[in-house]
C-alpha cells in the first residue's frame, strides 16, 4: 500500500492502495449487468470434498476429504495464539525471537556510506543499499553459503523524500534515488551469535533496479509494441520495478513480478488519446508522483507510446551470476502480476499459477511445453507453451480456458501476451477480487490463491467492463474482508483443463457482523483478520497466511489490530496468528533457512501514515525491513 492521498474532486483525504489512486485518477465505469448472473447468494452450494451446505449467511468448512497434518508437524510448531496488538514493534509467542536482518538503505558494499536518518542517503547510496518496500523474497544456499533475493516493490515517497515540505522528488538525484529503491536485492548473509545479516562486499551482492539491462523473450519478443527509439528491434528494455511477488525454479533461478508498472508513466501533453489498451492497464496522463519522465523521456508516453507495452512481466534471472542479463519471460502473459508458483507437473511439465491483483481481474495458469530435465540447465522453458485464465463455476467446478487466437480472436500469441486482459475477458474468465498470492500444497495437487478484498463486487465492473456481480469465489458485494479459495485439478493433474474448488476460509469479524462479514466457521474472535494477502507453504504443509489491510482497529475492523501472519491447517481448517506487526506495516515476503531453523518475513512500509518508528525507535525514520525468526530452543520453524 502506499500512504494516504487528496481527492482532487472532494479535497478530503482517502486511503488508497495502488488500485483505488488508479481508481481517482482513472475511474473505472460506473454500472455493472447483473442479467443472467446465476444464483448470486450462492444458497445450497457445498465445498469440495464435504458434502456440508452453506450460504452467505452461514458459510462453514467443509473439509472431511482433507487429510489433517501429521501430529508430529503440530507438535513441531505448537504455539500459543497471539492477541491482536497496536504496539510499534513485532510481536511473537513465547517461545520465539526475532531481530532484523536488513532494512532500507542499510549499505551492502564498504564503499557506501550508512544510512542518514536526515537526508534519506542520496542517488548514489541508495544504488549501493538495500532497497525500499521488501516484498517477496527467497533464501538460496551455494557451495555452504547464504543468499537472500528479495523484492524491492517501490518507494514511500513521503518517507524517502520526508525531508522536505513537498514530499516529493525535486531534483535529478531524487529521481536517482526512487528509482535505484526499486527492483531487486541480492545479498549474502550470515549468521554469527544467533543473529543474521548482511555480508559486506560479497562478490554476489547486487541491485536490480528500474536501469538494469533486460532480455525480452517468449512469444512477444520483436513485436511492434514493444519497439521504441531506444530499441528498435524490440528485444532489449531497461529495468524492472514494482517488484511484488516472486517465485523460484527447481533449476535455480528467482522469478520477480512487476505489478502496479503503471504508474510510473505520464504524458507531456494533456491533450493526448488514452486509448482502451492503455485504460485497461491504468495507464494515464498522470503517474504516482514519482516523476521519473524528468530525468528519462521513456516514461512519457507522450514521447515513447511503446514503453508500458514493455513492463508487468515475470522476470527471470539466477541470483548466483551476476554475469547473466534478467530475461523478462512474456510466455506468462503481461498483467498486474502478484507472485508466480511454479510447479512441475507429474509428466514433467513446468506449470505456473499467476494471480493479477486489481479489482475484477483474473486468475492465470501456464503450462510449458517442454519437460523439466533434472540437471540440465532449463533455460527457456518459460518461453513455450501455453497461458490460461480460471473460469470458476457456481457448482463448485470450473475450468481452465486456454488463450490462443482461436479462442480470443486476437492476431497472435504475441498480441494475447501483451493485451493478456483483453484476451481473459473475451474468453469469459471470472472476475476475482483481487488475487493476490497463489501457494501450492508441497504434498498433493492442491492450490490455493488470496482473495483479498474488493469494494467494487457487485457494484462496478472492470476496467475491460466485465461484470462483477457476487457469486462463486467471491460471495459478497462490497467486499471488505477478504477469503482464500482453494483448488483440486482434476485427476490430481495440474495440466488438466477442468477443477473443483471450495473455500478455505472467509475473512470477517465475527464480534461486529453476524452475518456473512463475520466469517466463515473457523474464524473467531480470536484468529480474524481482514485481507489476505501473502500465501505460502511450509515443508510440512501448513499454509501461512499474510494480511495487507485495515488497521484501524475500530468500526468494522475493530479488535482486529495491526498486520498479521497466522499460519492454517488445510486439514482442520484451523487458523491460529502467529505474528504482529508494527504500526501502518503490511506484512509480505516468506522464507526459511536451508536447515529451516530461520524464517526470514518481510515488514514493509511501516509508519505509512506516520505513526512508526519502526525499527529504530525514538526519532529515527520508519524503514521497511527483513526480519528472521527463530525459536528458542533452536529447534525447527518449518
Amino acid at each position: 500500500m502506499t500512504p494516504a492521498m487528496k481527492n482532487e474532486n472532494t479535497d478530503h483525504e482517502i486511503e488508497h492502495t495502488f488500485d483505488a489512486y488508479d481508481e481517482v485518477l482513472r475511474p473505472p465505469p460506473d454500472h455493472t449487468d447483473f442479467d443472467g448472473v446465476l444464483d448470486r447468494a450462492m444458497t445450497r452450494r457445498r465445498f469440495l470434498g464435504g458434502g456440508v451446505a452453506f450460504s452467505t449467511a452461514a458459510f462453514i468448512m467443509g473439509t472431511t476429504a482433507l487429510t489433517p497434518l501429521s501430529s508430529r508437524a503440530s507438535e513441531r510448531l505448537a504455539f500459543d495464539p497471539l492477541k491482536t496488538s497496536t504496539a510499534d514493534t513485532v510481536t511473537v509467542p513465547d517461545g520465539f525471537r526475532w531481530h532484523v536482518v536488513a532494512s532500507w538503505g542499510d549499505p551492502l558494499w564498504s564503499d557506501a556510506a550508512p544510512f542518514d536518518h536526515e537526508s534519506r542517503g542520496i542517488g548514489e547510496t541508495q544504488e549501493r543499499a538495500f532497497g525500499d518496500n521488501n516484498d517477496g523474497m527467497s533464501f538460496f544456499s551455494d557451495q555452504g553459503r547464504h543468499y537472500l533475493v528479495i523484492n524491492n516493490e517501490y518507494v514511500n515517497r513521503s518517507i524517502m523524500f520526508g525531508n522536505r515540505d513537498s514530499n516529493l522528488p525535486e531534483s535529478a538525484d531524487d529521481i536517482r534515488k526512487g528509482k535505484a529503491g526499486h527492483g531487486v536485492t541480492v545479498m549474502e548473509i550470515s549468521i554469527a551469535d544467533g543473529r543474521w545479516s548482511p555480508v559486506i562486499d560479497s562478490p554476489k551482492n547486487r541491485r536490480i533496479t528500474a536501469d538494469t539491462p533486460m532480455d525480452i523473450t517468449g512469444p512477444a519478443r520483436g513485436h511492434e509494441l514493444l519497439k521504441t527509439a531506444a530499441d528498435r528491434h524490440g528485444t532489449r528494455v531497461l529495468g524492472t520495478f514494482n517488484n511484488c511477488g516472486n517465485g523460484t525454479t527447481p533449476w535455480g533461478t528467482y522469478l520477480t513480478c512487476e505489478e502496479n508498472f503503471n504508474g510510473y508513466f505520464s504524458s507531456s501533453d494533456e491533450d493526448i488519446d488514452i486509448g482502451p489498451a492503455f485504460y485497461r492497464y491504468g495507464i494515464g496522463k498522470r503517474d504516482r508522483g514519482y516523476n521519473w519522465a524528468m530525468t528519462d523521456d521513456r516514461f512519457d508516453i507522450a514521447k515513447h507510446p511503446n514503453e508500458p507495452n514493455r513492463f508487468g512481466y515475470v522476470v527471470e534471472f539466477d541470483p548466483m551470476d551476476p554475469t547473466l542479463t534478467p530475461k523478462k519471460r512474456t510466455a506468462l502473459g503481461r498483467f498486474k502480476h502478484e507472485n508466480a508458483e511454479l510447479v512441475v507437473n507429474a509428466d514433467g511439465r513446468v506449470v505456473v499459477y499467476l494471480g493479477d491483483d486489481e479489482r475484477g481481474e483474473f486468475l492465470y495458469r501456464f503450462v510449458s511445453a517442454a519437460k523439466f530435465a533434472p540437471g540440465e540447465s532449463n533455460v527457456d522453458i518459460l518461453d513455450d507453451g501455453v497461458l490460461y485464465v480460471a473460469k470458476f463455476n457456481d457448482d463448485m467446478s470450473g475450468e481452465c480456458r486456454a488463450l490462443t487466437p482461436e479462442t480470443t480472436g486476437m492476431a497472435s500469441q504475441a498480441e494475447i501476451c501483451i493485451h493478456t486482459r483483453q484476451a481473459a475477458s473475451a474468453v469469459g474468465a471470472t472476475t476475482m477480487d483481487r488475487p493476490e498470492w497463489v501457494a501450492a500444497h508441497p504434498d498433493r495437487a492442491e492450490i490455493y490463491c488470496a482473495l483479498t478484498n474488493n469494494k467494487n463486487r457487485g457494484k462496478k465492473p472492470n476496467r475491460g467492463g466485465d461484470p462483477t456481480p457476487a457469486g462463486g469465489p467471491n460471495p459478497r458485494d462490497n467486499n471488505r474482508y477478504g477469503q482464500i479459495v482453494r483448488w483440486r485439478p482434476t485427476g490430481e493433474d495440474h495440466t488438466s483443463d477442468t477443477f473443483q474448488w471450495d473455500l478455505f476460509v472467509l475473512a470477517g469479524n465475527p464480534t461486529v457482523h453476524d452475518d456473512a462479514d463475520a466469517g466463515s466457521e473457523n474464524i473467531h474472535a480470536g484468529n480474524m483478520f481482514n485481507s489476505p494477502d501473502g500465501l505460502r507453504f511450509d515443508s510440512q504443509g501448513y499454509l501461512w497466511i499474510q494480511t495487507d489491510g485495515k488497521y484501524s482497529n475500530k468500526g468494522d475492523f475493530a479488535g482486529m489490530g495491526n498486520n498479521q501472519m497466522l499460519v492454517g491447517d488445510p486439514g482442520s481448517g484451523d487458523i491460529r496468528r502467529f505474528m504482529v506487526g508494527p504500526n501502518g506495516c503490511e506484512i509480505t515476503g516468506l522464507t526459511w533457512s536451508g536447515d529451516n531453523k530461520t524464517m526470514f518475513v518481510g515488514i514493509q512500509h511501516p509508519g505509512e501514515r506516520g505513526n512508526s518508528h519502526f525499527p529504530g525507535g525514538g526519532n529515527s525514520v520508519p524503514r521497511s525491513s527483513v526480519i528472521a525468526i527463530t525459536r528458542d530452543d533452536g529447534g525447527e520453524m518449518g
